[in-house]
């Protein structure tokens, strides 16, 4: 057995792992990643990435890539339905909420294969010199001290065994995770006591059945025996393979149940099915009652899973990695205070928790209200009625999917601010909250200017608040980027003058006017002691 040492271990290379050590790799920290896999799993599970995801893949200096490796043709268009009773029903709808909100993200939505997606991580993770990936390896068990963890892990194929060392550890390793269990963090789970099957399937005829529904890449059925949970249909690529899932009886198995007839039932036709994969997993929200046990760190499915309802479970995966990995970087880099890692859990957690109850479970019982309520055969006008109005896509922008860290301990705004998965899309700048997209003077957009650090974007500034801001960042060692432009051309939408921007492209603070003590808002926005008082609101 041989030891490695290195500064940040990542058990688990799928999206979320690869993902993590992307982000650490291009800020410069070793990185270990421990993954049991030598090549992608070909289940096309977790396939939609939001315009949030895809700024990820764009920090990370693979959106080019990932886009090259869609499975859809891009002129095919990757929207989807709601259908009711049958997929090819008379009832049925677009789904329109991310054409509302796309003009607050930099990027537009991709859809393709989780595999794909992993390949392309993969890649790039592979060219980042700092980043070692040991494919082929199962973690076997994870300890800590006060001065680092250390990971045992054996070679599947010729029993190898290696120990490897490191400042931190973050699990990234699933819903059965052997990180959380090593660093004994519990779980709180919402059993809903259904058997789902995934079906993975060749069928061109469907294909054909389907071409009523130009530009079409998912499906979602209604039915009102299955009291709002779902069968959802997606393309894993045009033309032939298809994925399926939905509630089987409890006791069922790949042997006792008729799949083929269920697929035709729920599409409303017969059609020629060729099955490549049959599997089964429990309807549950699971999360974990704490992201973080001292030095080791969960995230992705290890921290938090659910049922794939909406397309939550990569995007809040990457968006895990995303987060921690700035904070982990700042820490070992020693601009960053204790409050930062701890920041952590208070920002991710609770999102988690609101999309799980406001969206997820929310989006279930209101489908089975819906269901129970309303039924053509018996009240036609009524069921029509109430169908126009689902369709018409997100009801305003109040309470709409935008994770925010208003509450975070680490942001400076306004007194009384609550962590949520709800809230709206505004171009205004608000700590908290996403920075939204905008041109600059010399043709960019504002994403392409930001530093990989901390930005202050200043709109027409006054000097000498640059100056203080420069300083106060040299003082607390904080890299800072000032990015100055006038207030045109969409920029006053930000309705600030001075926006603090973090790594990961939430704002942290704005105002109008310099802070009275600059020097206390960069280290209360960096984890070091410091209180954020009313007056670093500004004008």
């Amino acid at each position: 057995m041989h030891t490695i040492g290195t500064q940040v271990v990542i058990i688990g290379g799928g999206p979320v792992g690869t993902g993590l050590a992307i982000e650490l790799g291009q800020r410069g920290i070793d990185v270990v990643l421990i993954e049991k896999y030598s090549a992608p799993q070909l289940v096309p599970k977790g396939q939609n990435l939001t315009q949030r995801t895809m700024e990820h893949f764009h920090a990370w200096g693979a959106e080019h890539e990932l886009r090259a490796a869609r499975t859809v043709p891009r002129d095919y268009g990757i929207g989807g339905l709601t259908a009711y009773g049958t997929l090819l029903g008379e009832y049925h709808y677009d789904w329109l909420q991310r054409e509302l909100v796309r003009p607050y993200y930099f990027t537009d939505n991709e859809r393709l294969p989780q595999y794909a997606t992993e390949q392309v991580l993969r890649n790039r993770a592979g060219q980042l010199e700092t980043v070692r990936i040991l494919y082929g390896w199962t973690v076997e068990g994870v300890e800590q001290d006060a001065q680092g963890v250390r990971v045992e892990a054996a070679h599947g194929t010729n029993g190898e065994r290696i120990t490897v060392q490191g400042d931190y550890a973050v699990g990234c390793d699933g819903s059965k995770s052997v990180t959380r269990e090593a660093a004994g963090i519990s779980q709180t789970r919402s059993d809903h006591d259904r058997l789902m099957v995934l079906l993975v399937f060749r069928s061109e005829q469907l294909h054909r059945l389907l071409e009523r529904y130009p530009g079409k890449s998912f499906y979602n059925v209604l039915h009102p025996d299955l009291e709002g949970y779902w069968q959802f249909f997606g393309r894993v690529d045009l033309g032939s393979t298809w994925f399926f899932h939905a509630p089987v009886p409890i006791g069922t198995t790949r042997d006792n149940f008729d799949f083929r007839s269920y697929l035709h039932r729920a599409v409303g036709a017969s059609f020629d099915v060729e099955f490549d994969y049959i599997g089964f997993w429990d309807l549950r929200v699971a999360m974990a009652d704490t992201y973080r046990s001292g030095r080791i760190f969960v995230a992705g499915d290890a921290a938090h899973s659910h049922p794939p309802y909406g397309g939550y479970g990569i995007n809040t995966g990457l968006e895990d990695a995303r987060n921690l990995g700035w904070k982990l970087s700042a820490t070992l880099k020693h601009w960053g205070g204790g409050g930062l890692l701890e920041s952590y859990d208070c920002e991710r957690r609770p999102v988690f928790a609101s999309t799980a109850r406001d969206f997820i479970e929310k989006s279930i019982e209101s489908d089975r209200a819906f269901l129970a309520t309303y039924d053509p055969d018996r009240d036609r006008a009524a069921f029509e009625a109430e169908w126009a109005a689902r369709s018409s896509g997100a009801k305003g922008e109040v309470n709409a999917f935008e994770p925010n860290y208003a509450g975070s301990p680490i942001i400076c705004g306004e007194p009384g601010g609550r962590t949520s998965a709800l809230g709206n899309h505004l171009f205004e700048a608000r700590p908290g909250h996403h920075l939204a997209p905008q041109p600059l003077s010399d043709g960019r957009n504002v994403f392409e200017a930001l530093g990989r650090d901390f930005t202050l974007l200043a709109v027409e500034p006054d000097p000498e608040a640059v100056a203080a801001f420069q300083s106060a960042a040299a003082t607390v060692g904080m890299p800072l980027k000032i990015l100055r432009d006038n207030a045109l051309d969409g920029r006053e939408r930000y309705k600030a003058r001075y926006v603090l921007v973090r790594p990961d492209h939430f704002v942290a603070w704005r105002a109008n006017d310099a802070p009275a003590d600059v020097l206390s808002l960069l280290r209360h926005a960096s984890g070091l002691p410091e209180r954020c008082d009313a007056n670093q609101q500004g004008g």
